[in-house]
């Protein structure tokens, strides 16, 4: 089943390239959707793609790249996007 997840990760997570850390995983599981840094130094997105997967992806992003660190991971369900086709950083 597909699903549509917004996110918003927390902790030390700007200036540390997690957001392409981000989109690097969303390639590798064939995840869709887009992520952003905020202005209160969080990232924030949307992840899209089968169940499973979602849960695989959603790990790693838990983990983060090495020098960043992660305090949580919030999330939502949204409604899935139609010909959503790829993972994009935004600014």
């Amino acid at each position: 089943m597909v699903k549509r997840v917004y996110f918003e990760v927390h902790g030390f997570v700007q200036g540390v390239g997690f957001r392409y850390f981000t989109r690097k995983k969303a390639h590798e599981y064939g995840v869709t959707g887009w992520c952003r840094n905020t202005i209160d130094d969080t990232v924030e997105g949307e992840a899209q793609g089968d169940d499973d997967i979602i849960q695989r992806f959603f790990k790693d992003i838990g983990q983060g790249p090495s020098h960043s660190k992660v305090d949580k991971v919030v999330t939502e369900d949204r409604d899935v996007v139609e010909r959503d086709g790829t993972f994009e950083v935004r600014r």
